[in-house]
Formats: C-alpha cells, structure tokens, sequence
C-alpha cells in the first residue's frame, strides 16, 4: 500500500471517499468546495496522482480490506462514501469492511436496484443511483418546460420552471396559484436580480422563473402549465 500524502486523522467535518472514478471524485470535489475535509482513496495509482494536488489526502490502498482500511483510521470517520460502480464485487465488499469497522454513516453507489439491495443488507445506509437520478431529470427537462427538476424520496419535488401566464402581472395572493395548483411558490428569480422570497403581495412577472415546491406530480403538473 502506497500513499502520496502521509496518514489522515479524521476531524470534524471530514469525508473519506473511495473509489474515485467519476461519481466518486465529482463528490470529493463537491466536498471540498464545501469546506470538507477529503480523504479519497483508489487501487489505481494514476487516479490516486491526479488527485494528490487537489483532496486534502489521497492513498492508493485496497477499499475491500478490511484491515488497510483500518490502518487509515476510517473507522473514525463519520461519513464515508464508496464511488465503487461497475465492479460490484468490490462494491459490495467495502461497503461489508466499512461495517465491520463500525462506520457510523456509510453512502454507496450502485449501478442497479438489485445491487443496491445487496448494498443495503451488507450495511450501507445510504444507496445512491446517480444514473437513475440524472435520467429522471433530464427527462423532466427536456420538455423545456422545467429548467431544473429535483426529487426526493418521500415523493416531494422541486423545481425551476417559468411562471404561467395566468400569473403574470398578478400578486402570489391574486392568481392563488398554490390553492388552484396545489404547490407553493418558494421564490422568484428574474433576469439577473437578486433572488427574491416569495410573498402574498409578490408580484409575479412576465418572464419570470419560479421556485415551485410540493408533490412530485403537482409540480409536474403545474410546470407543464407554464
């Protein structure tokens, strides 16, 4: 086991991310953009030189054993993520020695659902499908009727979409568009001013692009409206 940087101790606020591939190193950076602590380890050592310069620590070590693992002090790390995809095998089996080191909040990638029930079972407690998400949202977009589109697991959504002319030059209390609609109208961004919360007295304009919020098929509804 090889490392560019010497032995990470986990702090508050740190994240381990193994496997960096794509998924794994767009979250690392994300991380690190946030103010993160990164530790991202990877078996390829020409992924684990790209990053040397950019996370706070980079290892090039086994994410499937157990033992290298604990050697890295993950077992004190209170978030770590497994950017493992295409080879299951090697998934599942982190996923297994981040659990047997007792891992408090473990995130995992998987390709398929049924990968991501073994997952799951193994003792992942979060089980993302980036593939997935990105395909429901880029069908949601490519209407043009939505300009961005997230959804979350209770069934709730939301969404940038442009107001409907029944709106425009009407207040949020006038056009009642949450009471006609079933959503609500978190804020209102226009041309290149500032972002503006929304109001009963807001006035809504032509061009304007609203913030929309609430159950995934009313929001989708109404966007469609637009």
């Amino acid at each position: 086991m090889a490392s560019t940087t010497s032995r990470a101790h986990a702090l508050d606020g740190s994240v381990a991310v193994i496997g960096l591939g794509r998924f794994g190193s767009a979250v690392a950076s994300s991380l690190l953009h946030l103010g993160h602590e990164v530790l991202g380890i990877d078996e390829n050592p020409d992924l684990v030189q790209r990053w040397a310069d950019r996370l706070t620590h980079v290892v090039q070590a086994d994410g499937t054993a157990t033992e290298a693992l604990r050697q890295l002090g993950l077992q004190d790390f209170a978030h770590v993520v497994v950017g493992i995809g295409t080879d299951i095998e090697a998934s599942v089996l982190t996923v297994l020695a981040l659990e047997e080191l007792g891992v408090p909040d473990i995130w995992a990638k998987a390709t398929s659902t049924k990968h991501g029930r073994i997952l799951e079972r193994t003792g992942a407690h979060h089980v993302v499908y980036p593939e997935a998400a990105m395909g429901e949202r880029v069908a949601h977009l490519v209407t043009g009727k939505m300009i961005d589109f997230i959804e979350f697991d209770d069934g709730f959504a939301i969404a940038k979409t442009r107001a409907p002319r029944e709106a425009a030059g009407k207040t949020l209390s006038e056009s009642a568009l949450r009471t006609r609609h079933g959503v609500t109208i978190v804020g209102i961004k226009r041309g290149r001013r500032d972002f503006i919360y929304a109001k009963a007295d807001t006035i809504v304009e032509d061009g304007d692009v609203l913030i929309v919020s609430g159950p995934t098929a009313q929001v989708e509804r109404f966007s469609a409206v637009a």
